[in-house]
């Protein structure tokens, strides 16, 4: 859950639409610049493509344990967040990473923001995805790493490499790299509806170009923007029609090559962390959904990481369920949000819901027959961490939580987004909430 959402200004685009402030530069935390929280500090660890090795991994709880409050967190980015550090860990913490190659560059480190199909490779003969995905992982981190202009981008640029499934592209990055059939490339920017072809054996050739042009683009325009989506016509369009991307999430469970898993609100303690890296083959992929896909894990591993606390099959109301830090950890926050939610999830009230969440996990977005809206848990109008396209706003008041069927579609920002609401709007109490969720988390309308 990001500590530093986008800084808004009003602005022409009407009283209830706010227009991103783009006249300071992003305080996104790092590996180096650390975040001041309530909690401490916090450092966010880029790991491109969600990509880890066993040591790697462990390397990261180790420094949980030792510098800081001994829980790890997912991010939204298939990234890791350390919170509760003390300031004066930060020259220690950059020495572990060093050591383990997750701080392969101090000028860089901010901007190697790279989501990738995390099953890739996985399961191509049972899916469309069939590109293998992390050689362009690895490809584009070392060649952004050694680009003197790439220091330029924001630390919230971000690049997508979708392997034709739709699940990554439907993030909507700032630079989409989409494989398609019969070796087919399309290049997406922002949230074009139209691709460039680009050929084989240039796409990360094509993903550094479209991000340099923007940067040279602003510079002669003038404009001040952090994202592509904040200056649409910045680039010149694509030619080739984009489908609908389904925004899938990984099945969690078996896969045909290996396993996948969920973690309630991304955390995991150093504890269970250790029982991911044990399960594994030695490989690790975090996911944008705050998942974990452990390539070439064996099936008869599943039932030790249930028992470790993991979400390890469908049909559960945690399925696309988050929250932002609350209280205590952010000083912003009205209420200790992971623990009321943690409490409407595992209650009775949503018992009903929980019959449909496996067919709402393969919804995407947004919900079809069947299937249950996202839900996202806020403490504050920041509304730190929430998903894309449409979701159930549950936000602390003070009082109680309001929940809100969030109308918003792909294309709105997230800045306006949460100011987008329809009839469904509704103040309850704790008590309430639970029930109020599950209902708004099967709106269909």
């Amino acid at each position: 859950m990001s500590p530093t959402p986008d800084a808004t200004a009003p602005g022409a685009a009407g009283p209830d639409r706010e227009v991103p402030d783009r006249e300071r530069a992003d305080a996104c935390p790092g590996a180096l610049r650390l975040h001041a929280a309530d909690d401490g500090a916090l450092a966010r660890i880029r790991l491109p493509g969600g990509l880890l090795t066993g040591r790697q991994a462990l390397a990261l709880a180790e420094a949980a344990e030792a510098l800081g409050d001994g829980e790890l967190e997912t991010t939204s980015r298939g990234n890791v967040q350390l919170r509760g550090l003390a300031p004066h860990c930060a020259a220690e913490l950059a020495d572990r990473l060093r050591a383990v190659g997750l701080l392969p560059s101090d000028t860089h480190e901010r901007v190697r923001n790279i989501v990738a199909s995390p099953a890739a490779g996985l399961d191509a003969a049972e899916g469309p995805g069939n590109a293998e995905v992390q050689a362009w992982v690895r490809e584009l981190d070392a060649r952004l790493c050694a680009s003197d202009w790439a220091a330029g981008l924001s630390g919230k640029f971000l690049f997508a490499l979708d392997d034709g499934r739709g699940d990554v592209a439907a993030l909507d990055a700032d630079v989409t790299l989409i494989a398609g059939p019969d070796g087919a490339r399309l290049l997406r920017l922002g949230r074009d509806d139209h691709g460039h072809p680009v050929e084989a054996g240039q796409e990360v050739t094509a993903v550094l170009d479209a991000a340099r042009s923007f940067l040279a683009a602003l510079r002669t325009s003038g404009r001040k923007a952090w994202h592509l989506r904040e200056v649409p016509g910045l680039l010149p369009a694509g030619s080739v029609p984009l489908p609908a991307f389904a925004g899938a999430a990984p099945v969690v469970g078996a896969l045909p090559g290996g396993l996948s898993v969920g973690l309630r609100f991304g955390r995991a303690s150093a504890a269970q962390w250790r029982t991911l890296v044990e399960a594994s083959a030695g490989e690790l992929r975090l996911t944008p959904w705050r998942g974990a896909v452990l390539p070439g894990a064996p099936a008869d591993r599943l039932p030790v990481l249930a028992a470790a606390g993991f979400r390890t099959g469908a049909g559960s109301a945690w399925e696309r369920a988050t929250a932002c830090t609350g209280l205590p950890g952010c000083a912003k926050s009205l209420a200790d949000v992971r623990t009321d939610a943690a409490r409407a999830l595992d209650s009775g009230a949503t018992a009903g819901a929980r019959a449909v969440a496996g067919a709402g996990a393969a919804a995407g977005a947004g919900a079809g027959p069947g299937g249950l809206l996202p839900v996202h848990w806020s403490g504050c109008e920041r509304r730190c961490g929430h998903p894309a396209g449409r979701w159930v706003d549950v936000l602390a008041t003070g009082h109680g939580y309001r929940v809100t069927v969030n109308g918003a579609g792909a294309g709105a920002t997230a800045a306006a987004a949460p100011a987008v609401k329809d009839a469904t709007s509704v103040d309850v109490t704790n008590e309430e909430m639970a029930e109020a969720v599950a209902e708004a988390r099967r709106t269909t309308k």
